[in-house]
């Protein structure tokens, strides 16, 4: 791979293989840009109508399962 380093254990030093990456800063910072923008957009995204009728029935369930047990408590 190019921008990449990789040193490795010589034999007899380890039983398993051991490598350390050093990866150029350019390409770090190259994929760190990428990685932003792609996380961006589906912090942008908007969510689905099924998930908000879904995250709605679940608030609904939960004010009613609320409601239950506070009428419960009764001294």
């Amino acid at each position: 791979m190019s921008g990449m380093n990789v040193e490795m254990s010589g034999p007899g030093e380890s039983d398993e293989a051991e490598f350390d990456a050093i990866m150029d800063p350019k390409v770090q910072e190259s994929i760190g840009r990428s990685l932003k923008a792609h996380y961006d957009d589906l912090i942008n995204a908007p969510v689905p109508d099924k998930f908000l009728v879904l995250l709605a029935q679940l608030e609904a369930k939960e004010s009613r399962s609320a409601a239950g047990d506070a009428s419960d408590e009764r001294p």
